[in-house]
């Protein structure tokens, strides 16, 4: 006696069955990229936060971890863990990890509820080791808001005296490192927008002539009101075109005025303040410092 198979609807559920696992592994991978974008968002939150609060370091780690919490709740929360430790100098480095809960949809098929995703970043304030942007103004350390008993003193209106300081020397610098006479077309360049590259610690030589040019004059006068970022310099030497200045470490300025006093000498008015600015970080604890830090990610 033959027997014979019926092989009718095997095709059928052969395609359920492939359907079914299509769709898992689509369901899965939908998933998988909405974990992933959530990972993001966590890491930018994280970033944020760890910005925000190395603004306030080293001198205020109590505001510094206010500042966390407050970007991490900006940038859609989380359970967060905020860290401060000494690199440089103390407490100039925090970390802040940020951990959330994201739920699965498609792959709660799969038994896979939520999954906890994480993030972290350290950020760092620091002391310039060259400064980016700089304006070309120097500023004698010896000047009473800077060295004075208590100082550097910050929102006290003051005066920047353009006066001759050496031959031919009105407290302009030759941010580019050039010698002899820059053109006051870029010394006013270096006022509206800063000097378009990293200035480091060392000496600078004089800019002769440029305190009474029209270029100078119109660049300061377009700032008003604005913070600038001045080289501070502790000892001068040479003279006429070989006059320079020993550049120590910056200050921020914010200007009120540029006026002219007597003859051709020119004052500037406003007050010191703190910035943060951009460049590249000192890895010395021991560099003077006048309010003026970079903050970043360090990982």
């Amino acid at each position: 006696m033959k027997l014979f198979r019926n092989d009718r609807g095997q095709a059928a559920v052969l395609t359920v069955l492939s359907l079914a696992a299509l769709l898992g592994m689509a369901a899965l991978v939908l998933d998988v990229g909405s974990w992933f974008r959530e990972q993001r968002d966590t890491q930018a939150a994280a970033d944020a936060a760890a910005l925000a609060a190395a603004q306030a370091l080293p001198d205020a780690p109590g505001t510094a971890g206010s500042l966390a919490v407050e970007y991490v709740d900006k940038n859609g929360g989380g359970a967060h863990t905020i860290t401060f430790s000494s690199k440089n100098v103390a407490n100039d480095t925090v970390s802040v990890r940020v951990e959330r809960t994201t739920p699965g949809f498609f792959a709660k098929v799969l038994g896979v509820e939520s999954v906890q995703v994480g993030a972290k970043a350290t950020a760092r304030s620091g002391l310039f080791a060259e400064a980016k942007y700089a304006a070309p103004i120097g500023v004698d350390k010896l000047h009473p808001l800077l060295s004075g008993s208590g100082c550097p003193c910050f929102d006290q209106e003051t005066e920047l005296e353009l006066e001759k300081v050496g031959p031919g020397a009105f407290r302009f610098l030759n941010l580019d490192e050039s010698k002899g006479g820059t053109g006051t077309q870029d010394l006013a360049t270096w006022i509206l927008s800063g000097f378009n590259g990293y200035m480091p610690l060392g000496w600078y030589f004089s800019d002769p002539g440029a305190k009474s040019s029209s270029n100078v004059t119109a660049a300061m006068n377009a700032r008003l009101g604005d913070e600038l970022l001045f080289p501070v310099y502790s000892s001068t030497d040479k003279s006429g075109a070989n006059f320079k200045y020993d550049v120590i470490g910056w200050v921020g300025f914010r200007v009120t005025s540029f006026t002219k006093v007597r003859g051709n000498e020119k004052v500037i008015k406003g007050s010191f303040v703190r910035v943060i600015w951009e460049g590249i970080q000192s890895t010395s604890g021991s560099q003077a410092g006048f309010g003026a830090k970079a903050i970043q990610l360090v990982e």
